[in-house]
């Protein structure tokens, strides 16, 4: 990917491509209308709002703060993950934990 930062519309169009989504199928997830998010494609209507970006983050499975272009791709990624770790149970942590040593041990 090149190093010139995307602003928050180019990253929205695609993260939305490369799900494969149409613009009803990505607006009907996040709860917005097809127009609205085709004007957050195009850096058209204004910011979102919080809720919006944490809606748009949960879906794509990246933090805000990559949407909004303060981390990378790869920290937006791991951060997301992150996110997910802390929803998970003790023992579903100690799971992804025990599987995360057998894949750092086997390369």
């Amino acid at each position: 990917m090149s190093d010139v930062p995307q602003t928050f519309a180019a990253r929205l169009k695609q993260l939305r491509m490369k799900k494969g989504e149409s613009l009803q199928q990505a607006a009907d997830a996040v709860g917005i209308s097809k127009p609205h998010f085709w004007q957050l494609e195009q850096g058209e209507g204004g910011n979102p709002t919080r809720e919006l970006l944490e809606r748009l983050a949960r879906h794509y499975q990246r933090t805000v703060s990559y949407l909004i272009g303060e981390l990378p791709e790869k920290e937006g990624e791991i951060g997301a993950l992150f996110r997910d770790l802390g929803e998970l149970s003790d023992p579903q942590r100690e799971q992804v934990m025990a599987l995360i040593q057998v894949m750092k041990k086997t390369g």
